[in-house]
């Protein structure tokens, strides 16, 4: 890619999308083409042949999704499925039938089994059982690598997919209905540290372990293999360290400031045992991440606000 080359990141307002723009813009791209839901609506397969058509993106980075916890997952199942199997099918397909020169799929750490061997190689895909309490999305996003690699395949398309690790930062959604853990927890803890109560419950055993990476870090790892990386070899991107719930929740309550207590709700879903990727294919072709958890965490608490709740959840 040069500095003119139009680029389109499907889902820019979004915790991902709006990464990757900051991390573009300060690259010196000045030809991004980008759409909010309400100007594209990109579950409408008229809409999106249109607007490939007009606008003829020559590099396509596909963050557009809908995501959420387990709380959400288990909730919305058949919009989970729905949304992304169709957002990603009418947005790859058009950027084939258009002659877009390369397009980067992010997938899901949650792609792979819920009992694969840790650390979760690439080659794991596929081996086993999906974890139940996120299986449509899982489904969906599969379904989005095999897109990928067989317009690949059959059309001699460019379409690379990678498969990052749960990501945080600033942007993130911070619904307790709906958000990811470490989101769902800054809240928790803010309102708590807010209203004074003395305690604050949280979901499951806390023994589950997961890897977490800053989402700036995330948006220069895929710059990183958009210059570098072609093909159909799925690339995970992630720090290749996890810590435990427990864990998490004690550098979000020390990060905000809460001094009450924490109280672990075992009757919830804890979801997978443990989720902790193998990035030695993308250490090896020379990326590492640059933001420890305690720092990233510290930075989203400062750029978390209550006055920016409602635009960070609608």
């Amino acid at each position: 890619m040069n500095k003119d080359s139009r680029v389109y990141v499907a889902g820019h307002r979004g915790l991902v999308g709006g990464a990757l723009v900051r991390r573009l813009e300060s690259e010196g791209f000045r030809n991004l083409v980008l759409r909010t839901s309400a100007e594209l609506d990109l579950r409408d397969q008229t809409a999106v042949r249109a607007f490939f058509a007009s606008t003829q993106p020559e590099y396509v980075l596909l963050a557009a999704a809908k995501v959420g916890g387990i709380h959400a997952n288990n909730a919305y199942p058949a919009d989970f499925i729905y949304d992304n199997l169709i957002i990603e099918a009418n947005v790859i397909h058009e950027a084939y039938k258009t002659g877009v020169k390369k397009l980067l799929f992010l997938g899901s750490s949650c792609i792979y089994p819920r009992l694969a061997p840790q650390p979760i190689e690439e080659a794991a895909l596929l081996t086993g059982e999906l974890e139940p309490t996120n299986e449509p999305y899982s489904i969906a996003k599969i379904a989005g690598i095999k897109l990928c690699q067989s317009y690949n395949r059959q059309y001699g398309a460019n379409f690379v997919s990678v498969m990052p690790t749960n990501l945080y930062g600033p942007g993130d959604n911070f619904d307790l209905e709906n958000s990811h853990v470490l989101p769902a927890m800054i809240r928790k803890f803010h309102d708590a540290k807010k209203s004074g109560v003395p305690s604050v419950v949280l979901w499951g055993t806390g023994t589950p372990r997961r890897e977490f990476l800053y989402v700036d870090d995330m948006a220069d790892a895929c710059l990183f293999l958009m210059e570098r990386h072609n093909g159909s070899q799925i690339v995970n991107i992630g720090t290749g360290e996890d810590v435990a719930i427990k864990e998490l929740a004690n550098m979000v309550r020390r990060a905000v400031g809460y001094e009450g207590s924490i109280v672990w709700d075992s009757s919830k879903p804890d979801g997978t045992p443990r989720k902790l990727l193998d990035v030695s294919l993308l250490r090896g072709m020379g990326w590492r991440h640059k933001v420890e958890l305690p720092d990233g965490i510290k930075m989203t608490c400062e750029s978390f606000a209550p006055a920016g709740i409602e635009s960070a959840v609608n």
